[in-house]
């Protein structure tokens, strides 16, 4: 009876009938080396195996054991749908996990090698879009380095002013997400609220909600419109009012405390061991902050508090985030009150366009009177605006690096001028890609669902990771 049963680990007839029609030796493709997809002829016809890849390394390793492979994403809520986590099983518990990055890559390191120096704003803009202000400081500040010029005091100001409420949208958007991918989604809602506060604000200090380009190699595009100390001053208000609801909502919550407490640990050495950086870091008790230890745009001159943690779990990390967002607020009351009139771009003719342009009264292109002024009065203004425009200002050549504080950690620019108009090279110390290397020693050991509060605490954008 048994010499009549069909093999259950092939698919294969194995009958005499079967013998006697194919040779199943005779039907198997998957000798040749060569091919994509291996094929076997059964008598349910061809059956193809499709290989290549890790996956072939991951399932060669777990062969033969009790182990189950689990894809986790890259569409599953918890990756935001750019994250690939391989995860290995062992009926709950995760024995090894890896981290499969580059579904989100868009070349900006490189592209700005095609582009000049001012325009490689608008693509640095789009790495972290949660920071985009950040990326755009700190590669400005990298072309300064190199120009050897100094910003004025107020675009120094206002630079601080954009990049901590740019800090605080951010770090909204990590408990936003990180309550719906552990189901609260009341804190999921609350956060996007108030990240649309940010966002409001910012689409009136700068133009634009997000990917502004406003701080520009030498200052800013251009200064603040009427009415924006005020208008900042009222979202301080604002925030003051909501920030305590979180504490109601979640930090005293129980579920929230058991999701968080005790998961995702990392402590301070294996934070220095694998270069972590940013709020993970500090939740180790670290008080590591850029903004402190080496400061950039006056940051010496606020006086704020670096939270810091000994927990070095993603409980922490939660509380440090929100103590993070009263001290931001803190940085910006005083820099409104340090605002200083006076210039937002420097007088260097070589860098700061010659046309100081305006807007009409429509809102739209220049107005009449900056018409007027660069076609009637300076032929050469206009012929040194064109040039300056299309072709850009020369960077003399030499390399820097430049460090600034995101709110994800130590975000660094090194750049590489040849003398032209254009980066020779520019590459990014992003913390998203560096911070991810942690996502194994918070979770291998664990539970399943401890995994999603680990990544979340560890807050990565893949636009910055997969730049």
């Amino acid at each position: 009876m048994t010499e009549r049963l069909s093999d259950v680990t092939t698919g294969t007839d194995t009958s005499a009938a079967g013998r006697d029609s194919d040779s199943y030796d005779a039907n198997r493709t998957t000798s040749n080396p060569d091919s994509y997809a291996g094929a076997r002829q059964t008598t349910e016809g061809t059956v193809y195996t499709v290989t290549g890849g890790d996956w072939d390394e991951v399932l060669a390793e777990a062969a033969g054991d009790e182990r189950i492979v689990m894809n986790l994403g890259p569409q599953h809520p918890s990756t935001h749908g750019v994250l690939r986590l391989v995860l290995e099983l062992e009926g709950e518990t995760v024995t090894q996990a890896r981290s499969v990055v580059g579904y989100l890559h868009t070349g900006i390191e490189k592209n700005l090698e095609y582009r000049n120096w001012t325009q490689g704003v608008t693509f640095v803009t789009r790495m972290d879009y949660l920071a985009p202000l950040h990326n755009e400081a700190a590669y400005c500040m990298a072309v300064e380095k190199l120009l050897g010029i100094t910003v004025p005091q107020r675009a120094q100001t206002i630079r601080v002013i954009l990049m901590e409420l740019n800090r605080i949208s951010s770090h909204l958007v990590a408990l936003a997400t990180g309550g719906m991918e552990l189901g609260a989604l009341t804190g999921m809602t609350s956060g996007f609220r108030e990240r649309e506060e940010v966002l409001h604000l910012l689409e009136f200090l700068t133009g634009l909600r997000m990917n502004h380009a406003f701080i520009r190699p030498g200052g800013l595009a251009q200064d603040l419109p009427e009415g924006a100390e005020q208008r900042i001053k009222d979202f301080i208000k604002v925030m003051d009012s909501r920030l305590p609801d979180y504490d109601k909502l979640l930090t005293g919550q129980p579920i929230w405390r058991n999701r968080l407490a005790n998961v995702g640990y990392l402590p301070v050495d294996a934070c220095l061991a694998l270069g972590i950086t940013g709020p993970i870091l500090r939740s180790a008790g670290l008080p590591w902050d850029l903004r402190k230890v080496e400061p950039y745009c006056g940051y010496e001159n606020y006086e704020f508090d670096v939270p810091t943690s000994t927990a070095a779990d993603s409980y922490a990390r939660y509380l440090l985030r929100l103590e993070e967002m009263h001290q931001s607020l803190r940085i910006i009351r005083q820099a409104v009150d340090n605002l200083v009139a006076g210039p937002v771009m420097v007088e260097d003719a070589k860098v700061a366009w010659p046309a100081q342009l305006t807007i009409a009264a429509d809102g739209m292109g220049n107005s009449l009177e900056h018409v007027r002024k660069i076609m009637g009065q300076s032929m050469e203004s206009l012929i040194h605006h064109f040039k300056l425009v299309t072709e850009g200002f020369v960077v003399p050549a030499g390399q820097v690096y430049v460090p600034i504080e995101s709110p994800r950690g130590e975000l660094g620019y090194h750049v590489v001028s040849d003398g032209g108009t254009r980066p020779m090279r520019v590459h990014v110390r992003e913390p998203s890609f560096v911070n991810l290397q942690s996502m194994p020693a918070m979770c291998e050991g664990s539970m399943v669902a401890d995994v999603i509060a680990s990544v979340a605490s560890i807050d990565p954008v893949m636009g910055g990771c997969d730049r």
